[in-house]
C-alpha cells in the first residue's frame, strides 16, 4: 500500500511575487468605497477569517459575539442581569434588557460608521468595543438584519438587507421592558455554507457567565449562570482528582485571578480583557506569568527556575482596562501599556496584585503552600533529571537533521516574512521510507516539511518527560518541532499526522497522539496538531 498523489489536496497555498503587468494607471483606477461595500469586499479586517463555522474564531460566532458584547456592556455599567440568546438554524436573535439604544440613533448605531457611545468614557468606562464597528459589521455581513430598541414606555425598529436599510419605522409606544432586541441571518454569500456548532456556542456562553458572576444568559431553553467567576471556569476546565491543591481564586478591583497546578505537562491559560476572551495572551497574561514567579520565589525564599513553577500549571485572569488597545479588530491579543491613558501599567497592575494576594493567599493557605513546593519540587527534580541526558540527545538531533535522515526541512517556518507576508507552515509525521517519499515528492517544499518514523512509537502513557528524550524517535521529533522549551518557539503551524490507512497506521497515529497529549498538551489544544485521512490505494506495478 502507499499514499496517493492525493495528499496534494492537504497542501496549503502560500504566497508568490505577482508577474509584472503592464497596464494604463489614472485617476479611473481610483475608487473611494463605501462602508457597506469596504466591509463586504474586505470583511476580514473587521471580523478576521470567514470560515463556514468549523472552527470556533470562525467570523458567524464574531458576529454573534459582536451583538452579544453590547448586551454584556450594558451589564458592566449595571443594568439588566438576564440576557436572551436563541439561534434557530440561521438566524440568530438576541435580547437584553439593558438601557436601550436611544430611539432617535438607532439606525446610526448600527448603520453609520464611527457611531456610538462608548467613545465616552463616562457611559462606557471599560467596553471592550470602542471603535463603533461591531453591530455595523455584523449589519453588513446579513442577509436580514433587524433591531428594535425599547426605553421608557416607547419603541424604534429598522429592518436591513446586507447593510441597505430596508423599514424604516416610526417610534411608537411599547409594553415591553427597556433592553434592545436584535435579530440577524448571516449573508451566505459570504459565509459559504455555514452553520452553528453548539459545542462554541456553549463555551463562548459559559465564558461570558463566569466573567460577569450574576449574569444569567439564556440559550435556546439553556440557562448559563456562575455565582463564583473564574473559579467556576476552572473548575469546569479541569479534572478535581487530577489537581495537586484546590483553586486558588482572588478578585479585586478590575482583577480577578484563579490557578492551580494538575499532574500534566505544559502550561494552560484563559485570559480575558473587559469580557474578551484573548486567545493569544497579551500584556496582562505575560504580567501574569511573571507575577506568578516572582511571588513564589519570595514567598518560598528560593530563586526556582521559572519552568518549574510554572510546568502544569492552569490559570484564568480577567482584568478591566480603559480604553483597551488590541493588537487585531478581532482583539484576540491585548497591546495596551497602561491601564488607562494615564494609568499604570498592565504589567505593575497584575504583578503587584499578585505579589500581595497571592502572598497572603499562600501564608492563609499552609495545606495549599505545601501542595505547591511539592509540586515545584518534583518539576526540579525532572527537569535535572533530563538535564543529564539532554546534551547526548541534542547531539543525536542534530546529526539526524545534518544527514537528513529524518526531516526533510521547509524553506520557510512558522512566523518568517515570505514575500512580505507572514506564513504558516506544515509538518508532515509518516511511517516508513514510502510513505515518506510520496509526501515529499508531492509537497511544496516552501512551506511543508516531511518527518518520518521508524517503528511503531513508545507507548508513553504515564510516563515521565525523561522517555521523551532517552527515545531517540520522539527526541528528534521534537527537536524537528523545536518545542524542547515550549511553544513558543514552535516551527510549524500544522502537525499532520500522516500515518497509513490501515491497522498498524491506526495504531500509530494513536501512539502520537498520547505523546502529543502526554507531554506537550498545549499543541492540541491551540489546534496545531491534524489527522491526514490517508487512502488506500496500491501502487502502480
Amino acid at each position: 500500500m502507499c499514499i496517493s498523489s492525493l495528499i496534494y489536496a492537504a497542501q496549503i497555498s502560500y504566497f508568490r511575487p505577482m508577474a509584472t503587468t503592464n497596464y494604463n494607471y489614472s485617476e479611473d483606477h481610483i475608487r473611494t468605497l463605501d462602508w457597506i461595500e469596504h466591509m463586504r469586499m474586505r470583511p476580514g479586517m473587521y471580523i478576521g477569517k470567514l470560515g463556514d463555522g468549523s472552527s470556533p474564531d470562525d467570523g458567524i460566532y464574531i458576529l454573534v459575539k459582536e451583538v452579544i458584547d453590547n448586551a454584556i456592556d450594558e451589564y458592566m455599567m449595571g443594568y439588566g442581569k438576564k440576557i436572551e440568546v436563541e439561534i434557530e438554524d440561521y438566524k440568530v436573535t438576541v435580547r437584553d434588557y439593558g438601557r436601550g439604544i436611544p430611539l432617535g440613533k438607532v439606525i446610526e448605531c448600527v448603520s453609520v460608521m464611527n457611531t456610538g457611545a462608548k467613545y465616552d468614557s463616562a457611559a462606557f468606562q471599560k467596553s471592550v468595543g470602542l471603535n463603533g464597528v461591531g453591530t455595523k459589521a455584523v449589519n453588513a455581513l446579513s442577509h436580514y438584519f433587524r433591531v428594535e430598541a425599547f426605553r421608557e414606555g416607547k419603541t424604534k425598529m429598522a429592518e436591513f438587507e446586507k447593510g441597505i436599510l430596508r423599514k424604516d419605522n416610526a417610534i411608537s409606544k411599547s409594553d415591553q421592558k427597556d433592553g434592545t432586541l436584535v435579530t440577524f441571518i448571516p449573508d451566505n454569500t459570504i459565509f459559504k455554507n455555514f452553520h452553528f456548532i453548539p459545542e462554541y456556542l456553549d463555551n463562548q456562553l459559559w465564558n461570558y457567565v463566569f466573567l460577569n458572576a450574576g449574569l444569567t444568559i439564556h440559550y435556546n431553553g439553556q440557562k448559563y449562570y456562575s455565582q463564583n467567576g473564574l473559579l467556576d471556569l476552572l473548575k469546569r476546565k479541569t479534572n478535581e482528582d487530577d489537581l495537586r491543591y484546590p483553586i486558588i481564586h482572588l478578585k479585586g478591583d478590575d482583577i480577578e485571578l484563579s490557578l492551580t497546578h494538575n499532574n500534566e505537562y505544559g502550561e494552560e491559560y484563559y485570559s480575558f480583557v473587559n469580557g474578551q476572551f484573548t486567545t493569544q495572551g497579551g500584556t496582562h497574561l505575560a504580567a501574569f506569568r511573571e507575577g506568578i514567579v516572582k511571588t513564589v520565589r519570595e514567598f518560598y525564599k528560593k530563586d526556582f527556575d521559572a519552568s518549574d513553577i510554572r510546568q502544569a500549571i492552569v490559570g484564568a485572569l480577567a482584568i478591566r482596562v480603559q480604553e483597551p488597545v488590541f493588537e487585531s479588530q478581532t482583539k484576540t491579543k491585548l497591546g495596551s501599556i497602561n491601564i488607562a491613558p494615564d494609568g499604570i501599567t498592565v504589567k505593575s497592575f497584575v504583578v503587584d496584585f499578585i505579589k500581595k494576594e497571592l502572598d497572603n493567599y499562600l501564608h492563609k493557605n499552609t495545606a495549599t503552600a505545601d501542595a505547591l513546593l511539592k509540586r515545584i519540587l518534583q518539576n526540579e527534580r525532572e527537569r535535572k533529571d533530563i538535564a543529564g541526558i539532554k546534551k547526548l540527545a541534542n547531539e543525536r538531533a542534530k546529526k539526524a537533521n545534518l544527514h537528513n535522515k529524518k526531516l526533510r526541512d521547509c524553506r520557510f517556518h512558522l512566523g518568517e516574512d515570505k514575500h512580505e507576508k507572514t506564513i504558516n507552515s506544515t509538518l508532515f509525521i509518516t511511517e516508513g521510507d514510502s510513505a515518506s517519499g510520496s509526501i515529499t515528492k508531492a509537497r511544496d517544499v516552501e512551506t511543508q516539511a516531511v518527518f518520518s518514523l521508524k517503528g511503531k512509537p513508545l507507548n508513553v502513557y504515564g510516563l515521565t518527560k525523561k522517555i521523551v528524550y532517552e527515545n531517540e524517535e520522539f527526541n528528534l521529533l521534537q527537536h524537528a518541532l523545536n518545542i524542547e522549551d515550549g511553544i513558543e518557539g514552535l516551527r510549524y503551524n500544522q502537525i499532520v499526522i500522516a500515518t497509513d490507512a490501515d491497522v498498524d497506521g491506526m495504531h500509530i497515529r494513536l501512539l502520537l497522539l498520547t505523546f502529543f497529549l502526554q507531554f506537550f498538551p498545549d499543541l492540541v489544544k491551540n489546534g496545531h496538531v491534524y489527522i491526514l485521512q490517508t487512502p488506500i490505494i496500491p501502487c502502480a506495478q
